[in-house]
């Protein structure tokens, strides 16, 4: 393959993560209490973090 062809699917990839990342966050918070954003957003941090394989 092309050097070119892997360059667009790295930037594809991490253009698909991070559209993924702030939609989850968007949807968590939107209806969420203010006492309870901490704990949701960990989650969903910890849910990117598994999705990319550091854990």
């Amino acid at each position: 393959m092309d050097i070119n062809v892997w360059v667009l699917m790295l930037i594809a990839n991490i253009l698909v993560s991070a559209t993924a990342a702030v939609a989850m966050v968007f949807l968590v918070v939107k209806d969420t209490a203010s006492s309870d954003r901490a704990k949701l957003l960990r989650a969903v941090a910890e849910v990117i973090r598994a999705i990319r394989g550091r854990r």
